[in-house]
């Protein structure tokens, strides 16, 4: 599929580029990229097995394997800048690249730490990623070209090093809530008294936390001999600074408390565990001189350790010369009720959170069959955000990611008689509300290169480098005939393409990175949604119109009475307005256009 001519024109009259200081440009101002780095760019083969001997039970590494290291690294980003900058990223999303366990599971339910999020040593760069120095040079030459670099942390968990003598290695622990195993009593309420003096953990004081030094008030934690110092820094050994209650059921007090699938969680409750961490992610800053911090799991983590660890990393970066910042959390939904989401930047006082919101709109719409008015509640949530519509503005929104699967997928799935070209359309159709509609756009590595993964988790994993996975290679993916058998890294697919060009348009128009929101149609059947925004300078209008039904429109939309002439951005837009305050909208099945007013 061809994207339109127009789009092209249109940077021509283009309004001034952002700053040419990278740190000067607001969070909202950015396109992010987001990358596992061991399933992206294999530079160095030499550390493909971490420095580990011994088979894949040893090593983690088998790249013939979905659930195992492949081989990329930090060296391999830094190889590919030119390819990502040329897709119109201007920050880097970095999945986790600690020192990660390289193997865990119950025997034969192994799999390895390939995603970053099993650490042991939360100060070095996993060896199977390359070294610290790779790290430096990666940010470093991401900096020379002006682009942000994200990294993804984990303040929830480390790996699973604790166990408990009551439940088998490997194996499910049930979750022990404090009403019947309280602190103060060992092995529950008949258990003998422990921890004297100790209130609870809502008493966050260090002269509190003192009192607990008895950890089997639930279960008996221990630490295998061969894995008593394996964590770093050393304090991390200790099981005191963890929950140890078992396995989360991520309800009510289990979701703060529950080790998440097995994951030692961590005492976030106790202040020498928030000073730790502190001092753990205020060095990655001082070293690395990294842009923000993407937190996994965040709704995990009770929330006076946030009102505690932001404001320490704002003012870290701040002192390191680094004015925007950003902090955004993981707060996992499924539905379309930003009151969940907003509600973990009031209570938790998180500066943002991904917009899981926005990508269950645009899955229920353009993959599916919801109304375009799924945008209307949306945006309507806005005003619940701490800052209100300044809080949404700086949201990354996203289509899909290595957790939930590919938004090609949920298509597929969605319209398993529909030809490629069908799903293609719908496909662009998402890209173009992404790289548009208010938030930070978000691209998933591969999204790109039209990947339809099987499914969330593992199967949205794919190679961009050559895979030697066979259910990656397997796929159909859209707009080309190659498979992931080969190297991912062209720049002529349609998805690639108008990914690009959307990018250019939005980092040129500060209507679509920070203008103000009005929903001018919408509808409870698919069909049209249009949108206006608006320069925050100059108040000049920016129209979108995106048609999610398969059949044609034409559809008279609203727009200010002083936006009398339209330049096309992208897609087909009227020359001029039908009348004062109305403009006629026509559009393909599954199109979209971006129209500038003029208002000369």
């Amino acid at each position: 599929m061809s994207i339109p001519a127009a789009i092209l024109l249109a940077l021509s009259g283009a309004a001034a580029a952002p700053p040419a200081d990278y740190r000067a440009r607001a969070p909202q101002d950015e396109v992010i990229y987001f990358v596992l780095p061991d399933r992206f760019e294999n530079a160095d083969p030499s550390n493909d097995r971490g420095g580990i001997a011994g088979d894949r039970l040893k090593t983690g590494y088998d790249p013939t394997a979905k659930g195992f290291y492949h081989g990329g690294d930090l060296k391999g980003l830094t190889k590919r800048l030119d390819y990502i900058q040329h897709l119109g990223a201007t920050a880097i999303w970095l999945g986790p690249i600690f020192k990660n366990k390289a193997v865990q599971g119950s025997p034969g339910h192994e799999s390895a730490g390939y995603h970053g999020y099993w650490i042991t040593d939360f100060t070095q760069v996993d060896p199977h990623l390359g070294t610290n120095a790779d790290m430096t040079a990666f940010v470093d030459a991401a900096h020379a070209r002006g682009m942000k670099v994200y990294m993804d942390i984990i303040i929830n968990h480390t790996a699973d090093v604790i166990q408990y003598r009551e439940c088998s290695v490997g194996m499910p622990c049930p979750y022990r809530d404090r009403a019947s195993y309280p602190y103060q009593r060992k092995g529950g309420v008949g258990g003998k008294a422990i921890n004297p003096g100790f209130v609870g953990d809502g008493v966050q004081t260090a002269a509190n936390f003192a009192k607990l030094t008895d950890p089997t008030y639930a279960y008996t934690p221990y630490v295998p001999a061969a894995e008593r110092n394996v964590k770093v820094p050393a304090w991390l050994n200790d099981p005191i600074y963890y929950h140890n209650r078992g396995d989360t059921t991520f309800m009510n007090e289990s979701s703060t408390m529950g080790d998440f699938s097995g994951l030692d969680d961590v005492m976030t409750e106790n202040p020498r565990v928030v000073s730790g961490m502190i001092d753990i992610f205020g060095s990655w800053i001082d070293r690395f001189k990294v842009d923000g911090f993407r937190i996994d799991t965040a709704r995990h983590v009770n929330p006076e350790f946030w009102a505690q660890f932001v404001p320490a990393m704002l003012t870290r970066a701040q002192a390191n010369g680094i004015p925007n910042f950003h902090i955004f959390g993981e707060v996992s939904d499924h539905e379309v009720r930003p009151a969940v989401l907003a509600q973990h930047t009031i209570v938790d006082k998180l500066p943002a959170v991904l917009d899981f919101a926005f990508r269950q709109a645009v899955v229920e719409t353009v993959a599916g069959t919801r109304g375009t008015d799924a945008f209307e509640a949306l945006f309507d949530g806005d005003v619940l955000y701490a800052k209100g519509a300044d809080t949404a503005a700086i949201l990354p929104t996203f289509t899909g990611n290595h957790d939930d699967g590919r938004f090609a997928t949920y298509v597929r799935k969605a319209f398993p008689h529909a030809l490629d070209e069908e799903v293609l359309k719908r496909v662009l159709l998402s890209n173009a509300m992404l790289l548009t509609l208010r938030g930070v756009p978000t691209i998933y590595s591969g999204d790109e290169q039209g990947f339809v993964g099987d499914g969330n988790d593992q199967d949205a994993r794919e190679d961009m480098f050559a895979s030697k996975v066979a259910i990656y290679n397997d796929n159909r993916l859209l707009g080309t005939t190659k498979t992931t058998a080969t190297e991912s890294f062209g720049e002529t697919n349609p998805l690639f393409r108008e990914i690009a060009e959307l990018a250019k348009v939005r980092v040129t128009h500060p209507a679509l990175t920070r203008g103000r929101t009005v929903i001018r149609s919408r509808s409870e059947t698919p069909g049209l949604l249009a949108v206006s925004r608006f320069d925050p300078t100059t108040g000049v209008e920016t129209l979108l119109a995106f048609n999610t039904s398969a059949k044609p429109l034409t559809q008279s939309v609203q727009v200010e009475t002083g936006s009398t002439r339209f330049t096309t951005l992208a897609g087909t837009c009227p020359p001029r307005a039908a009348a004062p305050g109305s403009v006629t909208i026509t559009l393909p099945a599954f199109g979209y256009a971006v129209c500038a007013a003029e208002t000369r």
